[in-house]
């Protein structure tokens, strides 16, 4: 008999792993219809998760927003596109070297219908020595 590669979330440490292996798909920015369908699995897997457990209310704004990210299929071009900046600035947010500003956080509000409050959170920027 296979074994699965994906089960249902049971742990916490489960989440982040599959979290982890989500991002790293999502990054690749692969057209392959295989990778796609392990995207929406781990999708629909840590949604599930996600619901049962609030987690995206925990998260930190980088965290929240690179899981809808994950959930809308955007890419971080896509991103620069919405928001109106550069792909580089958008990688900088997501590897905590650049902060949101008000009227981004308002674009990311509106686009993901959530509230503000999701990317207004503190959270610790990484700097360089």
């Amino acid at each position: 008999m296979e074994v699965l590669q994906y089960k249902i979330i049971r742990t916490e440490t489960q989440y982040w792993d599959y979290c982890n292996r989500l991002e790293e798909l999502v990054m690749q920015e692969s057209n392959d219809p295989e990778v796609e369908e392990e995207i929406d699995l781990l999708t629909l897997l840590i949604e599930k998760w996600d619901e049962e457990h609030d987690t995206l209310g925990k998260a930190d704004p980088v965290e929240a927003l690179k899981y809808l990210m994950a959930e809308h299929k955007l890419k971080a071009k896509d991103l620069a596109d919405l928001l109106g900046l550069s792909k580089g600035f958008i990688s900088e947010v997501l590897s905590y070297k650049k902060g949101f500003s008000k009227e981004n956080i308002g674009k990311l509000a509106v686009h993901f219908k959530v509230k503000q409050e999701l990317f207004n959170r503190p959270y610790k920027l990484v700097t360089s020595l």
